[in-house]
């Protein structure tokens, strides 16, 4: 794994860190200078999209916001938790037998929480102290298509970890809240968003393979080139939210998509004779090009975006290393495209927020983020240009749709964003101990 990142930007302030410190002290009685505090950065994915779940390889890297997680040991096995975007406090206790959720419509923001206990417990671990603690994510980029879900479930499980000194390594802790959320909340999602968090590094794209769980790593060549300040990268990542929102866990869009991907594989491991899992990585490339055919119209799209974005992510990987913007900003989009012509997702309203991104000054490439149902786009900008381009991205959505944007706040509606760093604890007195 390559060493820690050094961003320009750091994330978070002094300023944050104690508004939540505070908090906690105010809730636990504790002095804020015994506040550990788990800072869990949001996640974008340039190119691997949707393919996650059949094996496929992805790219991840995350940005400059995300979920911070205030703590400190409870006194025994008792969980008290308050948050910074819903009303009321949850208390359980982490030696409580948690169960999988059966109906999606009892997701709540208690429902990740007792999934970290649900996927420690699963797991062996012996949990014998809760936290209490306070959450805050950024107002306005949850159910955005950054998965503040997964950055909420990473959170839980340092925290928990930490106070139970359990010792747990990143790919073991992604496989933890890949439990959380396929078996306790019943999202049949893959490993992208948790690896992403867990593993990112700055002036690096991550690479995850997942059917065999393993990273691996792309720096920036021109970074060390570069004539910047503090070695900053010559990029922006835009933001642009498109006033829609979603929750995963409700939406059965995603879990049709996913479906009929697992359907497209079975029937061309069927041709074969072959009993493998029905993934699509486990289809050989030149099988799907000699019997793609037999497909009907909806697999053979969701198997054409599988196997042209397992191209892409391979291109993309040697476009980045060489510190090719150009070619790498012409992949996320044509990556972008093959989501919508070929995965199918995408409302009107992405699909033309997509479209505006794509015509602003100094974007280099645009796609979805997250499921693509909704959320927000993203697009990686020339630095010099990125004002720019977000101003260009405000005015014409408003446009396009004034109630939506009238919906957002003006803070909001397009972020200029950095890479960032893994997820970590921070420690009392120890200014960003990982």
């Amino acid at each position: 794994m390559p060493g820690g990142g050094g961003s320009p930007s750091r994330w978070p302030s002094e300023e944050e860190l104690d508004v939540v410190r505070k908090k906690v002290a105010a809730i636990s009685g504790r002095d804020a200078s015994e506040v550990r505090v788990v800072a869990c950065p949001y996640r974008i994915c340039p190119l691997g999209a949707h393919i996650d779940h059949q094996g496929g390889t992805v790219t991840a890297m995350t940005i400059n916001y995300g979920v911070l997680l205030g703590f400190v040991p409870s006194d025994d096995t008792e969980v008290v938790l308050q948050s910074g975007q819903f009303k009321g406090g949850i208390r359980f206790r982490v030696d409580d037998l948690q169960k999988p959720i059966e109906n999606p419509g009892n997701i709540n923001w208690e429902s990740y929480a007792r999934g970290a206990v649900y996927a420690l417990q699963n797991s062996g671990y012996d949990l014998r102290k809760g936290i209490i603690g306070y959450i805050s994510g950024v107002k306005g980029l949850d159910s955005s298509g950054l998965s503040s879900s997964a950055a909420v479930g990473v959170a839980y499980l340092l925290a928990l970890e930490n106070v139970n000194d359990l010792v747990v390594s990143p790919v073991d802790n992604i496989q933890l809240d890949k439990s959380i959320e396929n078996k306790y909340l019943g999202l049949e999602n893959g490993i992208l968003d948790p690896s992403a968090i867990l593993l990112s590094r700055y002036g690096y794209l991550t690479f995850m393979d997942c059917k065999t769980a393993s990273p691996s790593y792309a720096y920036f060549s021109e970074l060390s080139k570069s004539q910047q300040p503090q070695g900053q990268l010559p990029f922006k990542i835009l933001l642009a939210f498109s006033g829609l929102q979603h929750n995963l866990p409700k939406s059965r869009g995603y879990n049709t998509r996913v479906f009929e991907c697992k359907e497209a594989a079975r029937a061309l491991l069927c041709v074969l004779g072959c009993e493998d899992a029905p993934i699509l990585r486990n289809v050989d490339p030149g099988v799907y090009e000699a019997q793609k055919c037999i497909l009907d119209e909806n697999l053979a799209r969701r198997a054409e975006h599988y196997f042209s974005e397992m191209k892409r992510v391979v291109k993309g990987r040697d476009a980045w290393a060489r510190g090719n913007l150009q070619e790498f900003g012409q992949l996320v989009s044509a990556s972008g495209r093959s989501s919508i012509v070929n995965y199918e997702c995408g409302s009107k309203e992405m699909i033309q927020l997509h479209e505006i991104l794509l015509k602003a000054p100094g974007v280099l490439g645009a796609r979805f983020s997250g499921a693509g149902f909704r959320g927000c786009c993203l697009a990686i900008v020339d630095s010099e240009r990125a004002e720019e381009a977000a101003a260009y991205v405000r005015a014409e959505y408003e446009k396009a749709q004034p109630e939506l944007v009238s919906k957002i706040p003006a803070d909001r509606r397009v972020l200029v964003c950095e890479p960032g760093d893994s997820a970590r604890v921070i420690l009392p007195d120890h200014d960003r101990h990982c």
